[in-house]
């Protein structure tokens, strides 16, 4: 990593890197956040998982839009990527009801503006996925706005523009990923404008991290999910009367084992690549 320039800045779980005026270095940590506090314990792997499985998804989905991904290292958690100036929305699509969703559902009837049917039941599949656009929060948890609200902050057009390539992106994995008994229920998108002014996907997609991922020989609307997400985490927390501010707490070796358990099989899942494969040559999700 000589010809690193300087550390730009930490996320919940990435660090990022200038490499020079085009081009940064975003590394995945193995750190994991829940409740919007990062954790003292990491879970092996993660970062590994979720640099792959992201580019896995960006060489599949170049017909649709395009994406960051310029490299990765061999390293399987590093990124090489465009620079890009993101958005200030969360480009969130719902296919079923869950997390904000239901909650938002449950108060109002309605999430984002979207009207819902009624008597519809926590995880049950919408009629058709919806875009649910939520502001980037500095701390705390993102908000979910409505279409107008969104269009206030990026313009009709644009609005118009991620609302199309967000929903075809949720249709296009979702279709893959239930072929391989992975139903995603939801996922975030961020986008970012090149120079020319081009809407380009970036940070990470369809990830255990950015997506709900439930078991699809499991999925029984009605209540929560099993899932190959973090969930597992969150429940684990919930049982400790924790008050969701820092600091979180050590997880137990148990839990950090059935985590990483959960993040590899929704790899191997979707890729149809052995992990082991995967930390040997990163490329391989590339071909």
């Amino acid at each position: 990593m000589s010809e690193i320039v300087a550390h730009v800045g930490s996320g919940k779980v990435r660090e990022l890197y200038a490499l020079d005026d085009a081009r940064l270095l975003l590394v995945a940590s193995d750190r994991i956040s829940t409740f919007d506090v990062v954790l003292p314990t990491e879970i092996p792997d993660k970062g590994r998982v979720l640099t792959g499985l992201a580019a896995f998804w960006f060489a599949r989905t170049r017909h649709l839009v395009p994406n960051h991904l310029l490299a990765l290292r061999d390293d399987g958690r590093s990124t090489e990527c465009r620079r890009l100036e993101m958005l200030p929305i969360e480009c969130v699509v719902r296919g079923y009801l869950a997390g904000s969703g239901w909650k938002d559902y449950v108060a109002s009837g309605a999430t984002s503006g979207h009207a819902l049917p009624s008597g519809m039941r926590e995880s049950d599949q919408l009629p058709e996925p919806i875009f649910t656009p939520a502001t980037k929060a500095q701390s705390g948890h993102d908000q979910n706005i409505d279409a107008e609200q969104a269009s206030q902050l990026v313009g009709p057009e644009r609005f118009r523009e991620v609302e199309r390539v967000g929903l075809a992106l949720y249709e296009h994995a979702a279709k893959y990923a239930r072929e391989r008994g992975i139903v995603i229920a939801d996922t975030k998108f961020e986008f970012g404008l090149d120079d020319e002014g081009r809407l380009v996907l970036g940070d990470e997609a369809l990830t255990p991290d950015s997506s709900r991922f439930w078991p699809a020989d499991e999925y029984a609307p009605g209540g929560a999910q099993p899932s190959f997400d973090k969930q597992f985490v969150r429940d684990y927390c919930e049982t400790l009367g924790w008050d969701k501010t820092a600091p979180g707490p050590e997880l137990p070796d148990d839990v950090v084992a059935g985590t990483r358990v959960r993040y590899v099989e929704a790899f191997e899942r979707i890729t149809g690549i052995a992990f082991a494969d995967y930390v040997a040559d990163p490329d391989v999700v590339l071909r």
